[in-house]
């Protein structure tokens, strides 16, 4: 099991933000049927019911959109994960499908409105500390190129800085070669949500992704 941690200096901006990680054995392969139905599923019910001005006002966007703030960094700039996931959506461009991992943190996501990190826990260098981004930090997003941290709410390993809830990064990215997977959902909006989501994630992890050994905790 993964040290994790949330700095000082976060925690007493965000003092309610709690961390539900789980890590696991995964099988890595395309995404099957069933889960791709039920991502559109989800996707028409999000276009059907939620106008694109309603995004920002979900829960778990809001206070994750507060959290920021508290942090020094525009939401509307720098969008969550979430957020901008469900305004793809909305917008009725769908998404991406990677893998099966990948597509069922972004399931997660669309349901929950919670922004969620997904690394392959083998690239992960000693332990995790989520602080908040410094200047000039440097920081490679997947398929974002070079990312300004600075004020973000970030993951950081005894290397560097590799996730936040905008966007996670390369050196740490699911591939075809990941076997021990690590998720954290970034519950800003405390831990009611936070463990309603961390349910659905054990769910589909077993469902869609073959795991075993699968171990889960809360930070706060």
């Amino acid at each position: 099991m993964t040290k994790i941690e949330i700095s000082v200096d976060l925690k007493s901006r965000v003092p309610e933000m709690v961390l539900g990680c789980i890590e696991c054995d995964v099988q890595i392969e395309p995404s099957g049927e069933e889960l791709l139905n039920r991502m559109k599923e989800t996707e028409n019910r999000i276009k059907e019911d939620l106008p694109l001005n309603k995004i920002s006002q979900k829960s778990a966007i809001q206070a994750s959109r507060k959290a920021y703030k508290a942090c020094g960094k525009d939401p509307a700039r720098y969008r969550l994960s979430a957020e901008a996931l469900t305004r793809r959506v909305v917008r009725g461009l769908g998404l991406y499908h990677i893998n099966n991992i990948v597509d069922l943190v972004n399931q997660i996501s669309l349901e929950t409105g919670i922004s969620i990190g997904g690394y392959d826990a083998e690239k992960i260098e000693g332990d995790i500390q989520m602080g908040i981004g410094e200047n000039n930090e440097p920081y490679q997003a997947i398929g974002r190129g070079e990312l300004n941290i600075e004020f973000l709410p970030v993951f950081r390993d005894e290397e560097s800085a590799f996730g936040s809830p905008t966007s996670d990064s390369e050196r740490t990215s699911v591939t075809d070669a990941t076997r021990r997977f690590l998720m954290v959902i970034i519950g800003f909006s405390g831990r009611e949500e936070t463990e309603k989501a961390m349910e659905l994630a054990a769910e589909l992890l077993t469902r869609y992704g073959k795991a075993e050994n699968l171990e889960r905790w809360i930070v706060q």
